[in-house]
């Protein structure tokens, strides 16, 4: 028994969806593209403080006092270890860095730094791993410092 309708051709069957299918693929690959380089700059926020120079040539308001810096080198010299740089402060254990931002914060604050006008910047070195960045900013934060951010490198 043959079904005589399946050797009819039928031209109801709608428009092309092929083409659209493609251009939509390429838009969606774009899109996701440069989605990615855009987000990392997004999310990026520096906490730097104001200059009074730069390539913005900000004005700063009148009676504007800056930040105090405090840079804190990291370094590793070997993998295992890691070894903290903070003016004459130098050490590679974290529980001891903590005691010595301590203390460092508290003379600042005796010399009239509130702790909001304080900024701990840490500064990586080559093939520094992350774990041990992450000691450091921890002990920043344990120290009592509030506005601790990260630098490319030194």
């Amino acid at each position: 028994m043959k079904i005589a309708g399946a050797k009819k051709v039928h031209y109801d069957s709608g428009p092309n969806m092929t083409p659209l299918v493609d251009v939509v693929m390429v838009i969606l690959i774009f899109m996701m593209l440069v989605g990615q380089f855009v987000g990392a700059e997004h999310y990026l926020v520096s906490n730097l403080p104001i200059s009074q120079s730069g390539a913005g040539g900000a004005k700063l308001p009148p009676g504007f006092i800056p930040d105090e810096p405090l840079d804190i080198r990291v370094d590793s010299p070997t993998p295992d270890k890691f070894v903290a740089v903070a003016g004459k402060i130098r050490t590679g254990d974290a529980a001891a860095l903590t005691r010595a931002l301590r203390t460092m914060r508290q003379q600042l604050n005796a010399a009239g730094k509130a702790d909001e006008k304080i900024q701990v910047k840490i500064g990586p070195g080559k093939n520094v791993k992350y774990r041990f960045l992450v000691a450091v900013y921890e002990a920043a934060l344990n120290a009592g410092f509030k506005k601790v951010a990260f630098a490319t490198s030194h």
